[in-house]
């Protein structure tokens, strides 16, 4: 991988970069099918990602028509490479036992191994047949969608696709490695007055907030919406923080504590919600039952804050913890968006408050090509920013699974692949400049 690493940081021609010897095989973080049962009988939050989550050496599938080796200069972690790395809900070899079975191509992704990650920057290497809007070494990012649009469905909104899949969570070939295989229609400019690794963080959680909350698809956001976001410094809420603030939209923002609730002030939002010195008690001590009066209070809380006013759209995602109390603070003809459910996948709510006063329940899951490269465009315009707090190298991924599993990170947290250190692959330094502060936000610095 040497070699290609040097072209990388020499700026290589396209032409140098098509003659460059691929690999036979290359790093990469792995979970392993012998091993689905190694927490059998342990509570989710004990589960040790360090345990699964392995450095392999492993060899380089044959790439298809439409396809893209990339060399990954770095990665991000997410909550699905938890999900994956503990085996939770269920084992995602799973999906690739089913994608086997789809095609020839699809038998690919049916191995004994996962390659994990849905977050990329880094440099085309290669391009499969019928590829002709991308080739080797252009500098790119790559959003998490991968689909085969063979099917009708998908071509309204190809979220809507039959063989809809999520790259690197439900696919082999991941970006927690030296090299990815995505489809050419994952890829993405690399906004260049960012490092190699900002770069990386936003992919996955970025799109998903934009679609959740901006797109008609989703929200359908507009100027002056009162926005609940929970968890509003985390990776999805320090998105969907800034796209109510860029939009002209009231972000109320729940946080868990005051280092957060700063962060959230920080980013512009001034009405903040700490949970911590709420301590809101939505459930029994059981989990059984719900408490209305501690809905009450927090849309006691949420007016307050407003001059009065309710709640336009929920920005949801922690799931059953939150979802009753979403449900219920919501205004009149309001709309709750959910795309995950990290505290739960069973929601309870009252269904008196839902269709007695019109509001609406839209599921979201990540987005479509056009939604993840608007998000990505105002990334590179410096309209929306990175969240990156920590970066770690690829041995050190079980630990970055584990801080993330165990809500110890702020933003995004992310992961060098080939990138030799922090603070390389910059290009447009003026402006970096302008943005720097916005940049370093959750770094603390």
């Amino acid at each position: 991988m040497q070699h290609i690493l040097d072209a990388i940081q020499a700026e290589a021609s396209a032409e140098d970069f098509a003659n460059l010897e691929l690999p036979a095989s290359y790093r990469a973080v792995t979970v392993h099918k012998d091993e689905v049962d190694m927490f059998e009988g342990v509570p989710s939050k004990e589960k040790d990602p360090r345990k699964s989550l392995h450095v392999d050496e492993v060899a380089l599938p044959e790439l298809g028509p439409g396809e893209a080796f990339v060399a990954v200069m770095a990665s991000a972690i997410n909550y699905n490479t938890v999900w994956t790395s503990i085996f939770e809900p269920v084992s995602t070899f799973g999906f690739l036992e089913r994608y086997g079975k789809e095609s020839e191509l699809g038998a690919r992704h049916n191995l004994p191994y996962h390659i994990v990650g849905s977050d990329l920057s880094g440099v085309v290497l290669a391009v499969g047949a019928g590829v002709t809007k991308w080739k080797p070494g252009d500098r790119v990012v790559a959003h998490c969608l991968s689909v085969e649009l063979e099917a009708p469905d998908g071509h309204n909104d190809t979220m809507l696709d039959p063989s809809q899949r999520i790259w690197g969570f439900e696919t082999n070939f991941g970006g927690l490695a030296d090299v990815a295989m995505v489809k050419a229609n994952q890829l993405m400019p690399k906004p260049e007055h960012l490092t190699w690794e900002e770069a990386a963080s936003p992919g996955l959680v970025n799109c998903t907030a934009y679609r959740q909350l901006v797109s008609a698809n989703g929200g359908n956001m507009k100027q002056g919406d009162n926005v609940l976001i929970w968890g509003a410094s985390g990776g999805l809420g320090g998105f969907a923080t800034q796209y109510a603030l860029n939009g002209g939209a009231n972000p109320i923002c729940v946080v868990s504590n005051e280092e957060k609730a700063q962060i959230v002030r920080n980013m512009g939002a001034d009405k903040v919600i700490n949970r911590s010195e709420m301590d809101f008690k939505f459930w029994n001590e059981e989990g059984t039952q719900q408490n209305p009066k501690e809905w009450l209070r927090l849309g006691k809380a949420i007016r307050e804050l407003t001059g009065g006013e309710d709640i336009d759209i929920v920005f949801e995602h922690p799931g059953r913890e939150t979802f009753g109390a979403s449900v219920f603070v919501t205004r009149k003809g309001g709309t709750i968006t959910t795309c995950a459910s990290t505290s739960g996948y069973m929601h309870e709510y009252d269904n008196r408050y839902l269709w007695m006063n019109l509001k609406r329940i839209i599921s979201s899951h990540f987005a479509n090509y056009r939604e993840s490269w608007e998000a990505n465009r105002l990334i590179a315009q410096g309209k929306i920013h990175p969240t990156l707090s920590r970066t770690y190298t690829l041995e050190e991924t079980g630990q970055a699974a584990l801080d993330v599993h165990h809500n110890k990170h702020q933003g995004k947290v992310g992961v060098l692949c080939l990138a030799p250190k922090e603070g390389l692959g910059v290009k447009n330094e003026e402006l970096r400049a302008q943005h720097l502060d916005k940049i370093n936000l959750f770094r603390g610095i």
